[in-house]
């Protein structure tokens, strides 16, 4: 789906924006090197309904084929280790550049959604089966935006027990999106234009992944754009956007690399200060919250900032990244977190993964969404979206799921290179029921645990999706036979407990189709009781 991303190198080269003093260019490198581990994903890992090819197809059957019975999921197939250390650069940013907290970035929340039916009009996106609690829709060019796609959601339960963070009542949730769309990109790859030129969309340039921060009390909400750092050849701190190699590509970012894609970030976990987010092939990437950068302190976006630095910014260009010619750009955003740390799978990939969306019994697993468990000891939960298409063959999985002790992760993130983080418990997904014509234990796009029981979203194209139970037996998962009606375009999934607020429990997702995708589709974020979701199942 996406194509290769905007390199430093390239924007470089271009003039020197007016009203930058001229004697700036040569402070910096022109051909910036970036330093990071060598990709070992796919090309474009962006998965879901957009690729519904993987696996022979055949017409719609009128009961799918019956699946192998799953196998014990392996937990040291899901084994994480922390990649090389950041610390530096992030140092060097957070001398560069002023931090904003959280707490004050949901305070000045600038865009503002609908809530309920009087702002969101109708429920067709919504199935019979469970009634809605929340509803939010975005601001306009946010829900019809073909350039983000909404995927990962997490929120305030998931950061801290009693849910208090910041302003009364802000009761904040985090939705992670990736940039899909990138017009004008293939010209710049082929070395026939560049996403710089006058003539070219702002949304050319390939910009990784951007979250938003939502605040409940006020109804508005943020995005801060995700970034990597790196230190140029003049040995000047710069960052640009996340890209599935983590900046490295052919060793020298050059104007034809043409090979940075962005990660698809299908589920996130903000837990502490720290915020975890899925990248398919390789594992997580992880951001600190004490490390947001704001590169527009004064709230006024014509006028430029002096960094601490002492370098201006300039928020009015969203065509450059970075530290360019002696000034910071971020593609037009005030905000940017840089990744502070890398936790990366350890096992091999399966031999015949050829695919982002075909998945294996064993083998290196796919981070396609993650969600944390609360009860007990603090666990994420860690599984793969697989499209096993209409006629799946015995060598493929539909899909794994496994639990990392919360400990563990965190350990990994502050500790060296290197230090591991292991899974306690795997399992592949139940393998009973058929749904139009396909097995129905797959496309799943978030996954959560929730005393003792297991909900998975199974997505359906441009149709109502399918909310499904699963109960542990042993070394499986036994699905319940009964599937819930859920939205269109369900993703991830996030449990708001209610332990600090005094709410009841409510189960948050989103859907990702635009209204220009289909008929009844709306990009909204939702939740149900969860004493409905329960109930719905009989227990």
């Amino acid at each position: 789906m996406a194509v290769g991303t905007v390199l430093a190198g390239a924007l470089l080269s271009v003039a020197l924006p007016v009203g930058h003093p001229a004697a700036a260019p040569a402070a910096d490198d022109p051909v910036p090197t970036h330093e990071g581990m060598p990709d070992d994903g796919f090309d474009n890992e962006h998965e879901g309904e957009q690729d519904d090819t993987v696996g022979p197809d055949s017409p719609p059957a009128a009961t799918a084929p019956a699946l192998a019975d799953p196998v014990p999921g392996r937990p040291g197939d899901f084994r994480l280790a922390a990649g090389s250390d950041l610390t530096g650069r992030v140092d060097k940013l957070d001398a560069a550049l002023p931090k904003q907290g959280l707490t004050e970035l949901l305070e000045q929340a600038n865009r503002t959604s609908g809530q309920g039916a009087g702002d969101c009009g109708d429920t067709a996106i919504y199935g019979p089966d469970l009634p809605v609690g929340d509803r939010v829709c975005w601001k306009s060019d946010d829900a019809t935006s073909t350039e983000w796609i909404p995927q990962a959601i997490s929120g305030v339960s998931d950061a801290q027990e009693d849910e208090d963070w910041g302003t009364s009542n802000a009761e904040p949730i985090a939705v992670g999106s990736y940039d899909d769309k990138n017009p004008g990109r293939s010209d710049y790859i082929a070395g026939r234009d560049n996403c710089v030129k006058a003539s070219v969309s702002d949304a050319c340039n390939e910009k990784g992944v951007r979250v938003t921060f939502f605040n409940q009390a006020t109804k508005k909400y943020r995005h801060v754009l995700l970034v990597w750092p790196y230190v140029n050849s003049y040995d000047h701190i710069s960052f640009d956007a996340l890209h599935a190699r983590e900046g490295l590509c052919n060793e020298v970012v050059t104007e034809n690399c043409g090979a940075q894609n962005g990660i698809h970030a299908g589920g996130m976990v903000w837990y502490g200060n720290y915020l975890y987010v899925a990248d398919t092939a390789n594992g997580m990437r992880v951001f600190d919250l004490r490390r947001i950068m704001d590169l527009n302190p004064d709230n006024d976006s014509a006028t430029e900032d002096e960094m601490q630095d002492g370098l201006p910014s300039d928020l009015t260009d969203k065509k450059r990244i970075g530290r360019q010619s002696n000034v910071w750009y971020a593609y037009g955003y005030r905000y940017v977190m840089p990744q502070v740390a890398t936790l990366k799978f350890t096992t091999a990939r399966n031999s015949g993964d050829a695919s982002k969306n075909q998945c294996y019994k064993t083998g290196r697993p796919k981070a396609s969404y993650v969600s944390l468990d609360r009860t007990g000891t603090d666990h994420m939960v860690l599984g793969e979206y697989c499209n096993m298409g209409k006629n799946p063959t015995d060598a493929m999985s539909n899909g794994r799921v496994g639990t990392y002790p919360m400990t563990a992760l965190t350990a990994a993130v502050e500790g060296a290179s290197g230090t591991v983080a292991d899974a306690d418990q795997a399992y592949g997904l139940p393998t009973g029921g058929s749904f139009d014509g396909e097995p129905l234990w797959h496309k799943i796009q978030g996954a959560m645990r929730y005393e003792g029981k297991w909900y998975f979203h199974r997505s359906n194209a441009y149709n109502n999706g399918r909310l499904l139970q699963a109960t542990v037996d042993g070394e499986q998962l036994i699905g319940n036979p009964k599937a819930l009606q859920s939205s269109i375009g369900p993703e991830d999934l996030y449990l708001a407990h209610g332990r600090g607020d005094g709410f009841a429990p409510r189960l948050w997702s989103l859907s990702e189709h635009a209204p220009s995708e289909c008929g009844p589709c709306e990009r909204e974020l939702y939740s149900y009781p969860m004493s409905d979701v329960v109930g719905g199942f009989g227990s």
